[in-house]
């Protein structure tokens, strides 16, 4: 079974993508599976956009590992902050710690920031765009195709559910024909959650290309 580099050590993301792409016919390695790759520098992610993010990462990856790698950037969008915290989602407190520290301290903030806003303008969406990149002949890599997927909804004014991770405590669907519409994105199954998600829908539109990259070959 040919090998994919997923270029990320956030569990909660390699979990995620396991399940979404299980059945692609590969073996999908976390960085925490390669040997040495503690000890690779992380790529600089000073893209403007997500696409951009996502495409500086598997590049960079592809070539270090000499895999396939899949990367992907998401964040939050954030109607009436212009689009913030956007590709800053990540790093929106500024708070260090573990990642669970550091996901309560950027909730805290974006709902400090929200704080004097009335539910019909606390509009927001997940935003994933999601890379597929292939190391070259000559040492370097190339990108095979990028996808974009979004999930809709409002913040809230607390968090609610214990499931996921990031702010999806925060996001709660909308949609009225949705039956899971008044819940949070950590209220929901991890079923109904890659039904809806933003890296659910990347990851689907990214499956084509990444069976056209197994296809030619022969399991192991």
């Amino acid at each position: 079974m040919r090998r994919v580099l997923l270029a990320t050590s956030n569990p909660h993301k390699v979990d995620e993508l396991r399940e979404i792409l299980g059945g692609a016919g590969v073996k999908l390695l976390a960085l925490n599976d390669v040997p040495g790759a503690s000890a690779w520098p992380e790529p600089i992610e000073d893209g403007l956009t997500f696409e951009a993010n996502a495409q500086i990462k598997a590049l960079a990856y592809a070539r270090r590992s000499g895999l396939p790698c899949i990367a992907d950037d998401s964040g939050l969008s954030v109607d009436v902050l212009g689009g913030a915290p956007g590709v800053r989602s990540a790093r929106y407190a500024g708070a260090s710690g573990d990642r669970a520290s550091r996901d309560g301290a950027n909730n805290a903030k974006l709902l400090r920031e929200l704080a004097q806003t009335p539910d019909d303008a606390r509009t927001a969406r997940f935003v994933c765009a999601m890379c597929l990149a292939v190391p070259t002949a000559d040492g370097e890599a190339r990108v095979v195709a990028t996808e974009r997927g979004t999930f809709e909804g409002r913040i809230t004014h607390a968090p609610r559910g214990a499931n996921g991770f990031g702010y999806d405590p925060l996001l709660e669907i909308t949609a009225p024909d949705d039956p899971c519409r008044g819940m949070t994105s950590a209220e929901l199954t991890p079923s109904q959650k890659h039904a809806r998600s933003h890296r659910g829908q990347a990851a689907r539109a990214i499956l084509p290309a990444l069976r056209a990259l197994v296809m030619p070959h022969s399991p192991d």
